[in-house]
C-alpha cells in the first residue's frame, strides 16, 4: 500500500511571524512531508520570517503569491530560502502532482492578475504534471460557485473553470479569512479554504 503524503497548508498570514512560528511547531509535530503556503504571505507588516522557522525545521515548502504579495517579491523568497514558487509551475513529491497560480483580481496590493492570466498560468502550470494520475491546485483566490462566496467576494471563474478542465483531487485555496476551514466538493475535486491556522491533509 502506498504511504500517504502529509501536507501541511497554509493562507493568509501576512508576515504573523508568532503564527509562522506556531505552524512551523505544528509541521514538525506532525512530521509533514510538505508546508504549502497558498499566499498572503507578506503584505501588512514587515518580517523576514516568514519561510526561515518552516526551513529551520527542515521541511520542503512550496509558495504562490496572494495580493498583498509582488510577483517578484515571491520569487526572491523562493530563492532566498531554497523553496519552489509554483507560480506557472508545477513540482512531483511522490507520486503526487501540484501546480499552482496566485494572486486574485480586482483586490488590494500589487498581486492582481486577470481571470485570462489566471486561466492560462494555471494551464501552463499543469503542462507538467498531466501525465500524473493524483493531482493538487493550489491558488490564493477561491473559486467562484464555492461557499467562501458567502463573504459577497466573488469567486474566480477561472479557477473552477480549471478545476472542471483538470480534474485535480484537491484544490488548496485562501483569500476569504473569515471562510478558512470550509471543505466542499466542486465536481470530484475537494476544495479546502485552509486560512491562516493551517489545515493538514493526507493524499
Amino acid at each position: 500500500m502506498r504511504k500517504k503524503l502529509k501536507i501541511l497548508a497554509a493562507s493568509d498570514l501576512h508576515g504573523d511571524e508568532k503564527q509562522i512560528k506556531k505552524l512551523a511547531e505544528k509541521a514538525e509535530k506532525e512530521k509533514v512531508d510538505l508546508v504549502v503556503l497558498c499566499g498572503d504571505l507578506t503584505g501588512w507588516v514587515e518580517t523576514k520570517n516568514v519561510i526561515k522557522p518552516f526551513k529551520d525545521k527542515n521541511k520542503r515548502v512550496l509558495i504562490i503569491p496572494g495580493n498583498w504579495d509582488s510577483f517578484a517579491t515571491t520569487d526572491f523568497l523562493a530563492q532566498m530560502y531554497g523553496v519552489r514558487n509554483i507560480h506557472g509551475y508545477s513540482v512531483q513529491y511522490e507520486d503526487i502532482g501540484f501546480f499552482g497560480a496566485g494572486g486574485a483580481e480586482s483586490a488590494p496590493g500589487p498581486g492582481i492578475i486577470s481571470e485570462k492570466e489566471l486561466l492560462e498560468t494555471l494551464e501552463k502550470a499543469y503542462e507538467g504534471i498531466k501525465g500524473i494520475e493524483k493531482k493538487v491546485m493550489v491558488t490564493h483566490m477561491h473559486p467562484s460557485e464555492s461557499l467562501s462566496e458567502f463573504s459577497g467576494i466573488p469567486g474566480s471563474k477561472a479557477i473552477t473553470k480549471a478545476i472542471k478542465k483538470f480534474k485535480p483531487d484537491i484544490l488548496l485555496h485562501g483569500h476569504i479569512h473569515e471562510g478558512s476551514g470550509i471543505e466542499e466538493k466542486i465536481g470530484s475535486t475537494k476544495v479546502i479554504n485552509v486560512g491562516k491556522e493551517g489545515k493538514i491533509i493526507e493524499i
